[in-house]
């Protein structure tokens, strides 16, 4: 481990006076250290993550998110130190850094592997492929503006699912079930568990459930002509792309898996009692 990538959130105050502290903790033990601020949206006219051996991350999830998407093919880990408020994936406590630094660097963390997704968008006046991206929680198709619906035309594996008239659908990974999959009424799914989830957003069927479906098979989500004429596909809430009618989005699992410092399964059921206040009694 010779040179690293510390991703500094800029709205969180103390993430640049960390990025310092910890660039010189690295300094000693001979490991260059590049700071690079985040300002919550994607970037694609740069790649700081490469010839980077670790990259440390300091915000929240949405911070690891931006930080898997340029990791993930390269097999860079990612060490997310959590200065937000959930952090399900961010799993390093500021209290904790420096231990969990020197347990990873030492080669005695455990180092844990998450699924991703792949987002193609076909073209329905060509039928070319006009953008292609990948996300570790979740890829969403819905109206451009609140309080709107849309009309898809959902299949698996090409078997077709129905259409859905909703203000929109997410596809997501299980670590994405914690996040906009769970608010609209997603059932959370344990990480290592490897699978699809398909879940609607406020259908306008009463019938419409949340789908878990085979990681190795594909979702397909066409957009059919409605009143609402704008849609957008976004990538972990950072990756906004403006759809047509016709288009096909094609999600699939890719067979590279983000390498994450510290996201056992126990900070995991960590998180889902001290963040959601998960427990079974009446006081819950």
């Amino acid at each position: 481990m010779k040179r690293c990538l510390i991703v500094i959130n800029t709205h969180k105050e103390e993430s640049q006076a960390l990025g310092h502290l910890i660039s010189d903790y690295l300094g000693q033990r001979g490991i260059e250290s590049t700071l690079y601020c985040f300002d919550g949206f994607a970037r694609t006219e740069d790649d700081p993550f490469m010839r980077m051996d670790f990259v440390i991350t300091l915000g929240g999830d949405g911070t690891v998110l931006f930080a898997a998407r340029g990791c993930v093919l390269s097999g860079i880990p990612v060490f997310p130190v959590n200065l937000g408020e959930f952090g399900f994936i961010a799993g390093v406590q500021v209290s904790e850094w420096q231990n969990e630094l020197e347990s990873f660097l030492a080669g005695h963390s455990k180092v844990v592997q998450r699924s991703m997704l792949q987002a193609l968008v076909i073209s329905g006046k060509n039928g070319e492929v006009c953008f292609s991206g990948c996300g570790l929680n979740d890829v969403v198709v819905s109206a451009r503006t609140a309080a709107r619906t849309i009309l898809l035309d959902v299949a698996y594996n090409y078997a077709s699912l129905g259409k859905f008239k909703a203000d929109g659908i997410i596809v997501s990974t299980p670590t994405g079930s914690t996040a906009y999959s769970s608010s609209a009424g997603g059932p959370i799914i344990d990480p290592d568990l490897d699978s699809l989830l398909l879940t609607p957003v406020n259908s306008f069927s009463l019938s419409s459930r949340p789908l878990v479906l085979s990681p190795h098979g594909e979702v397909q989500l066409t957009v059919l002509p409605s009143r609402e004429h704008e849609s957008i596909l976004t990538i972990d809430g950072q990756t906004p792309v403006e759809l047509s009618a016709g288009d096909c989005i094609k999600i699939r699992q890719i067979p590279e898996k983000v390498k994450l410092v510290g996201c056992t399964a126990e900070r995991f059921y960590e998180a889902l009692q001290s963040k959601l206040n998960w427990a079974g009694g009446p006081h819950a």
